[in-house]
């Protein structure tokens, strides 16, 4: 009776302090309910009701405040995102599911923060994994509420709290110009890392914390009155000080607590710089200054930009008081601008992306943004366009490339993780090593003791690897392998590659003397090292003739081609119908000659076909130099055939490759050996050039229990 009692009035007196604020409605009824329904065992985590409190104090929307209610961590296994979203509506789901989302990832106790480097990754990888930046204004407000109850956890865990919010948190709350919140998170782990200190400075600040009320009054207003006898207007307020930043400066400057002049501070804000001057000149005629502390940031702007009067003043009864000078806009500038006071203090660079998306965010928390959507729209971009912040298994933040996968990961750990890896855990699932990573993801390596990359690694259509410098990695550790061995291995690789596209007749001295090598052998172990790849010999053979082609004369002072329609360009003669040979089924790319039929016009074939290379010597004279005219048909029927042993979801796997290529699969013939459990496949497709052909051949062979593929011709 007694807790009902208790949670009666708690109940109504959350509902008088938000009603007036905020249009007291039925949602925030049934939100708070939810959120006094929790029995809230776990002392030490924050309870929703009183968090909220502290959120209605930023001036935030209604739906912040219901999200806050639904977003204790009592109520996430009694509530789910559909449920949120019948209640409360989508925007306040999503807002619930990204506070959701920053709270399952790893304790402080689990990721190990060693360099300002990796706190910067880490507040990058919380920036990039929200959608809207009231998700991050929760989570900080959660966070102050958590330090307040550091009491009831282990010293260890107090300790290890504290210092995440000094690495990661306070410098967002900075960040996003939440000066309140960013003072109370820095003083509250302060206060668990260095009690004695925190006590001591609290002690020296409350002993004279009403004395310097009073004097920062008289002396405020006998400033303000200086300056309105002048005709000077300007803002004259008193700064206040909080512990950590007066500890930081005793520490800094090596002085006493009573050394400190900054202990009584007041800033002036005007209109103009020359209104900037004019107060100094009256406050310099009006008290002594300290020359050691006078600094003119509006000359001399600092390395940031930033800007404003500095300087020291001895008052009527001898006390040190700081004053600051600065127009409005150098005021904005400083706190929320480029030169804004946090990147000074933090000394770390930002790229412009985030600048400008901090910016966003800034304007979006003081309700001066429009269009709320098209903010956070844009904040999701500019954030996570380019790069993917990823946890090891210990709680390391990787940065990778955007679109990188679990070798650019493992390769960014360390080359001998990278040459080891034969698979990956992602958030504790095993994937492909073709898994694009998002942001937030937890990757675990999975290796074998020996050293041994696959060449696919290297090929860019087949996707395993993203960055540059993995594959440079890749295709180094196949350079420092033995002669012989990459040597056998570039000869298998070449027999496959010309099996594969169904290349009947290639010129070995050629190849040699195309790529710059002394003997065969040489170019055979580059193959195998990686430093010539398939496709590379693929592309050359599809754009050079062969020595001792049988139809090279054909070019032999070849008149400029005439064009035959729009697929073809025919040497010397136009508007002749043309048919492309079901022999050898030529698509754009492939070399192409044309046969002059006796009643059908010119049938074009493949350059290499069986059919034309076996041509008796009595019908060559009919053959025909002929090009791709540039106004080739969008799509060709090619066909390929594919061997594979039968498992169950095989042809699924293969339509959904050809699916993600969009790739139009016209008829597929399969016949299965059933004592082998072999099965054999023929597939006719529509594709729009060689280039794309090889692509499909590339991922249709790493389909599991596929052993060949290659273009029927």
């Amino acid at each position: 009776m007694a807790q009902s009692k208790k949670k009666s009035g708690e109940r109504q007196q959350l509902i008088d302090l938000i009603s007036e604020k905020i249009d007291w409605n039925d949602e925030l009824s049934r939100a708070l309910d939810y959120a006094l329904s929790t029995d809230h065992i776990d002392k030490s985590r924050p309870r929703s009701v009183d968090v909220v409190r502290r959120v209605l104090d930023l001036g935030t929307d209604r739906n912040t405040l219901i999200a806050t209610f639904l977003s204790d961590p009592d109520l996430r296994g009694e509530l789910d995102t559909p449920e949120i979203e019948q209640q409360f509506g989508k925007k306040v789901a999503l807002l619930v599911q990204g506070v959701n989302r920053l709270n399952t990832l790893q304790d402080c106790d689990q990721i190990r923060i060693n360099t300002p480097e990796q706190a910067e990754k880490l507040r990058r990888l919380l920036m990039a994994i929200i959608d809207d930046v009231r998700v991050m204004l929760i989570k900080l407000c959660y966070r102050v509420e958590r330090l307040k109850l550091l009491k009831h956890n282990s010293y260890e865990k107090r300790r290890c709290i504290a210092q995440e919010t000094l690495d990661i948190f306070a410098p967002l709350a900075n960040r996003l110009g939440m000066g309140l919140v960013k003072w109370e998170l820095e003083d509250l782990s302060f206060r668990a890392l260095e009690p004695l200190a925190f006590k001591n400075i609290a002690t020296l600040l409350e002993e004279k914390r009403s004395e310097r009320e009073v004097f920062i009054q008289q002396f405020t207003a006998q400033l303000d009155q200086l300056l309105k006898d002048q005709g000077v207007q300007a803002k004259v307020s008193g700064r206040v000080k909080h512990i950590v930043s007066i500890w930081r400066k005793m520490q800094r400057k090596h002085l006493e607590f009573h050394e400190l002049f900054d202990l009584r501070a007041v800033r002036i804000l005007t209109d103009s710089i020359a209104d900037c001057y004019a107060v100094l000149g009256v406050v310099h005629t009006t008290w002594q200054h300290v020359r050691s502390e006078f600094d003119d940031y509006i000359a001399n702007p600092k390395d940031n930009g930033y800007q404003s009067l500095h300087t020291a003043v001895v008052s009527d009864s001898g006390q040190i008081v700081e004053v600051q000078i600065r127009t409005t806009e150098m005021h904005e500038k400083s706190e929320f601008g480029v030169a804004s006071h946090w990147r000074y203090k933090e000394g770390v660079n930002l790229d412009e992306r985030m600048e400008k998306s901090l910016s966003l965010m800034r304007d979006m928390l003081e309700g001066s943004t429009e269009e709320v959507s098209d903010v956070i729209s844009e904040i999701s971009t500019e954030v996570s366009s380019d790069r993917v912040y990823v946890f090891t298994p210990k709680g390391q933040v990787v940065e990778i490339p955007q679109g990188g996968t679990p070798l650019d990961f493992a390769y960014t750990i360390h080359s001998d993780v990278g040459h080891r890896c034969r698979g990956a855990k992602v958030n504790g699932r095993i994937v492909n090593l073709t898994t694009h990573l998002k942001t937030g993801d937890e990757v675990e390596v999975l290796t074998t003791k020996e050293s041994r990359p696959s060449r696919d690694w290297m090929n860019k259509n087949l996707g395993f690897i993203k960055s540059a410098g993995t594959r440079s990695k890749v295709r180094n550790w196949f350079n420092h392998q033995d002669f012989e061995h990459n040597l056998l291995d570039g000869k298998s690789i070449y027999d496959r590659t010309l099996t594969r596209y169904s290349i009947h007749a290639a010129n070995l001295k050629d190849l040699v003397q195309h790529f710059k090598r002394k003997e065969t052998d040489q170019f055979f172990a580059d193959i195998g090292r990686g430093l010539i790849t398939s496709a590379q010999i693929i592309g050359y053979l599809q754009t050079e003739p062969e020595t001792g082609d049988p139809f090279k004369k054909l070019r032999k002072n070849a008149p400029k081609p005439a064009t035959s329609g729009d697929d073809i360009s025919i040497h010397g003669v136009g508007n002749l119908k043309t048919q492309f040979a079901k022999c050898c089924k030529p698509v754009p790319g492939d070399l192409i000659i044309g046969f002059i039929t006796l009643n059908s016009g010119i049938t074009i074939h493949q350059h290499d076909c069986p059919n034309m290379l076996a041509l008796p010597e009595e019908r060559r004279p009919r053959l025909i130099e002929v090009e791709w005219g540039q106004g080739a048909q969008s799509v060709y029927p090619v066909e390929v055939s594919l061997i594979a042993f039968q498992r169950t979801g095989l042809m699924q796997d293969i339509s959904t490759i050809l699916a993600n290529q969009n790739i139009s699969l016209l008829t597929i013939n399969s016949s299965t050996n059933k004592v082998e459990q072999m099965v054999h496949s023929k597939l006719t497709i529509e594709i729009h050039s060689v280039d794309e052909l090889v692509v499909i051949i590339d991922k249709l062979s790493q389909v599991p229990n596929v052993q060949a593929v290659k273009r029927i011709a």
